[in-house]
């Protein structure tokens, strides 16, 4: 390069870098989409394809088609934003809002032809307004999930906010400094600010993407090591995970605990006389049932073959109610294999104790009403006459047992040895 020249690059080649990227882009998050089975890649990756489309007719062009190509090439270019909120939607669970994606298009489409003509300012103005709302519902749709304590949660809303704060700068500054006839140069400075941002945006929105999905995937599989694959309920790690949280926030407010324990009442039997399969499917029943008869606040395990447990921030009362609920309608739940009915019924142990009572020390005491329903006949639930002890006293009454043997034989040894002498 020849000494004292510089090298710049104009309008057209930092929007030309931006439709690349952003179709490179796409491409990648379609494939990720084919590969992944995530709706919202396919939202995202289609929503980039559109958005390089766009951009690359604008350069080529020069913005100045005239009549309804104009129209339609900045149209699509809001469709695409709109379809970026709309993905964050679908990432997060929600059902796509096609007239959300629609609407931005539209107002556009409207004003040009019934305000027509429209000054370039204005055309920018409006432009700058609608995709700066769609990266407003984007960080809005993000924020909504701050409560799940992602890593990225932040960085996701942050982009957009920032993306959609370049794209105001000319109505901000614009009219702040119109008194100086600067109009121009501000839309000049604002236009090359919004090649470089773009560039910018489109990379990091991606990366953040990536990093949500890359957590979403790890969370799910961290969920699934702690529910039961057969019945859908928590399983004895995910039980005793969630039991230990629910205990200390309940401690915390100084409110009662129970723990129900069921056993579903010759369960053995039916394997041996239908097979595996049907009692998998008498697991499922009662999983259904417990589930849709207890409160969305209590927490319901499967913590072995057939027995479940259940912990109720509630009183004994209260949870003897909610037992005997539940006993009656797994015994009504209408089970039949090869049409011959067949009578399910569970028996049930309840315990409860102060706030801050171990779980351990509850599930020992469930688990002895529980037998003490089945020695009485089955089909019945049983509350617990002990008095729940703290887990330190338990303990040492365990040890103080096991010890006591071995005293007695020392006792006896010296006994023995002192006639002998």
């Amino acid at each position: 390069m020849p000494t004292g020249t510089t090298m710049s690059l104009d309008m057209s080649t930092l929007y030309l870098v931006a439709t690349l990227v952003a179709a490179l882009l796409g491409a990648m998050l379609l494939f990720f989409w084919r590969q992944e089975k995530i709706e919202a890649l396919g939202w995202w990756g289609a929503a980039y394809i559109l958005g390089a489309a766009s951009i690359a007719l604008w350069t080529v062009s020069g913005n100045d088609f005239g009549g309804w190509l104009s129209l339609a090439v900045n149209a699509v270019g809001f469709m695409a934003c709109g379809m970026v909120w709309d993905a964050a939607r679908v990432f997060h669970g929600r059902s796509a809002n096609l007239i959300g994606v629609l609407l931005g298009p539209a107002i556009w489409v409207a004003v040009m032809i019934y305000l027509a003509p429209v000054s370039p300012e204005m055309r920018m103005h409006l432009g700058a307004a609608i995709v700066a709302a769609y990266a407003a519902l984007t960080a809005g749709e993000l924020w909504r999930e701050r409560r799940k304590n992602l890593r990225s949660r932040w960085p996701a809303i942050f982009v957009p906010l920032l993306h959609g704060v370049v794209l105001m700068l000319p109505i901000i500054l614009g009219d702040l400094l119109r008194s100086q006839d600067d109009a121009a140069t501000i839309g000049t400075i604002w236009i090359a600010a919004f090649a470089a941002e773009l560039v910018l945006y489109a990379i990091g929105k991606v990366f953040i993407i990536f990093i949500l999905v890359s957590e979403r995937t790890v969370s799910v599989h961290k969920t699934a090591a702690s529910v039961d694959p057969l019945t859908g309920l928590l399983n004895r790690r995910g039980f005793g995970e969630a039991t230990t949280r629910m205990i200390e926030r309940e401690a915390k407010a100084g409110r009662p605990i129970t723990v129900m324990i069921f056993d579903i009442d010759h369960f053995k039997s039916v394997n041996d006389r239908f097979g595996h399969a049907a009692g998998d499917d008498v697991l499922k029943v009662f999983a259904h049932v417990v589930a849709n008869t207890l409160r969305i606040t209590d927490l319901v395990g499967r913590v072995g073959g057939e027995e479940f447990a259940a912990l109720l921030p509630c009183s004994m009362e209260e949870a003897l109610l909610a037992g005997e609920r539940v006993r009656a309608a797994f015994q009504e739940s209408g089970v039949a294999i090869d049409d011959e009915p067949l009578e399910t019924t569970v028996s049930i142990g309840v315990a409860g104790g102060p706030a801050n009572t171990e779980l351990e020390v509850l599930m020992a005491s469930a688990d002895t009403a529980l037998y003490q329903a089945k020695r009485g006949g089955r089909n019945r639930v049983e509350a617990s006459t002990e008095q729940p002890l703290s887990l330190e006293q338990s303990r040492r009454d365990q040890a103080l047992k096991a010890t006591k043997p071995n005293l007695i034989a020392a006792m006896r040894s010296s006994i023995i040895g002192k006639a002998a002498a």
